[in-house]
């Protein structure tokens, strides 16, 4: 079982910035990605950000530019910089990560909330 962890969520003003944090109970040299969800109420969830072992780090389009996932794998944790706010990036946001043993893990979200 693996354990992840988020914290930094808040209530922001549109143009601010927050940085999530995902701590991992395990190593994250293990991973195969790693990466953030977020889920609007009434939408779907959609994957804002991962940083894959096989493949290019991926952003969702209307944050690009704004948002950078990186990891800390010292401290096996991995954080989402989020610059620029805007309301539309009001959500729970969920860390989730997929390990080569074949574990996969989802954090228990963290809600951010940007304020027009």
């Amino acid at each position: 079982q693996v354990q992840l962890v988020e914290s930094g969520g808040g209530l922001v003003q549109a143009g601010g910035s927050l940085r999530l944090s995902c701590a991992a109970s395990r190593s994250t040299f293990s991973i195969n990605y790693i990466g953030w969800y977020r889920q609007a109420p009434g939408k779907q969830r959609e994957l804002v950000a991962e940083i894959s072992s096989r493949a290019p780090t991926y952003y969702l389009d209307s944050v690009k530019g704004r948002f950078t996932v990186s990891i800390g794998h010292a401290v096996n944790t991995v954080y989402l910089q989020m610059n620029n706010l805007k309301p539309e990036d009001t959500a729970t946001y969920y860390c989730n990560a997929n390990f080569r043993d074949g574990l996969d893990s989802w954090g228990q979200g963290t809600q951010v909330t940007v304020s027009s």
